[in-house]
């Protein structure tokens, strides 16, 4: 009768053979191929971790890049605060400057406009004396031919104050 399934010597022996056949081949496949991959994790798994700390290392350095611009941006308010102070002081002294040197030219002007008033008040007041000067001549004129008599020389002194007028007198 035949079995299905015979155990006999040969079929251990083969199963034998095949088992230690196998374990070897696992170990050459061990040492050729699980060793260089174990390896290669080994090494990858390295570089990720380096990878990973210096990724951990240039977050941090860039947080502090960050906090450092932030202070030079809060620092920059500052500092174009201090500009814009120095800025308006220095137009509030070149304002002072101009206001004082307008004030020093008006006061230059009207001491001119004052001498060249005062100058012509005086040619003024000689043009009136040589005007008097010229009628009191005349009117000596007028007197010496006219023959001395009172009434007649009170007649031409009326006479000559009505071309003369009363407002060269008052003045």
């Amino acid at each position: 009768m035949a079995r299905l399934f015979d155990l006999d010597l040969q079929l251990l022996h083969d199963a034998v053979l095949t088992a230690i056949a196998v374990f070897a081949l696992f170990l050459v496949a061990s040492y050729k191929l699980f060793n260089p991959v174990r390896k290669f994790l080994e090494d990858r798994k390295n570089r990720i971790a380096e990878d990973l700390s210096y990724a951990a290392a240039e977050k941090e350095q860039a947080e502090d890049l960050k906090a450092q611009y932030e202070d030079k941006l809060k620092n920059i308010e500052k500092e174009a605060e201090e500009i814009l102070s120095e800025a308006r002081k220095k137009a509030l002294a070149n304002e002072n400057k101009i206001i004082a040197d307008a004030k020093e030219e008006a006061a230059r002007i009207i001491q001119r406009a004052n001498v060249e008033a005062e100058l012509e008040k005086q040619k003024a007041a000689d043009d009136v004396k040589r005007e008097m000067v010229s009628l009191a001549s005349i009117m000596a004129g007028k007197v010496v031919s006219a023959a001395i008599d009172t009434t007649v020389s009170d007649s031409l002194i009326d006479e000559t104050l009505k071309e003369m007028g009363e407002s060269t007198w008052l003045s």
